[in-house]
């Protein structure tokens, strides 16, 4: 799994990359929790979701917002974040240029971006929004939300309370033409812990149910 450094809107961005054998693969962009919080590309649930997806031959990247490891630059409470993704996603397109699609999968902060990024780019298929906070971030840009995906929380989650998410995604639902998918993982804090095989069997076999359809609709 090759590091990389990839040239961002404020400087350098460090990565873990890991490209598909096949050239028409699709490409997964796995963003991480907050960074004044301790979030990192490193974390366990973004580490998992990586290889979650390479498992099943996606093209991969994961990679450290701005002032988080080895990528420069300083927090800037989401609006630099999301331009980080941005040229994250522009920067691996590049380099699979054939790619028959995108999928964004973001932890905690990182699932406020990767919704945001899914609202700039019609490509992205699917998404996994994994604890988001919408106690705490505003998602009112998803008007309407243009694809597809999965919300999962867990019930015994205090800093995104399970109620706020199950509002989140009573008003996704109203929404014709995609299908939000909500999964609760019983017993669970914001963290997944001692749940995070739990989450991952939960988002493998989501990703999995889509693919096959995707498949079937080709």
């Amino acid at each position: 799994m090759p590091e990389v450094i990839f040239a961002g809107p404020d400087g350098r961005l460090e990565g873990r990359y890991q490209p598909s054998k096949e050239k028409t693969a699709p490409i997964a962009l796995v963003l991480h929790p907050h960074p004044r919080f301790g979030g990192t590309m490193n974390n366990q649930i973004v580490y998992r979701l990586f290889y979650m997806f390479q498992e099943r031959g996606f093209t991969c990247l994961r990679f450290n917002f701005r002032g988080v490891g080895r990528s420069q630059g300083f927090f800037d409470h989401g609006m630099g974040e999301l331009s980080d993704a941005a040229s994250a996603l522009d920067w691996i397109q590049t380099l699979h240029p054939d790619s028959r699609g995108v999928w964004i999968a973001g932890f905690s902060f990182g699932a406020w971006i990767g919704m945001q990024l899914l609202m700039r780019r019609p490509e992205v298929e699917g998404f996994m929004s994994i604890a988001p906070q919408p106690n705490l971030y505003d998602f009112s840009f998803l008007a309407p939300c243009p694809s597809s995906g999965l919300i999962v929380n867990g019930t015994q989650d205090k800093v995104a309370p399970p109620e706020a998410v199950q509002g989140l995604v009573d008003k996704l639902k109203t929404q014709k033409g995609i299908i939000i998918d909500h999964a609760k993982i019983e017993g669970a804090n914001h963290f997944f812990e001692s749940k995070s095989d739990e989450l991952i069997g939960t988002c493998s076999d989501y990703l999995d149910m889509r693919l096959a359809k995707l498949d079937r609709q080709r």
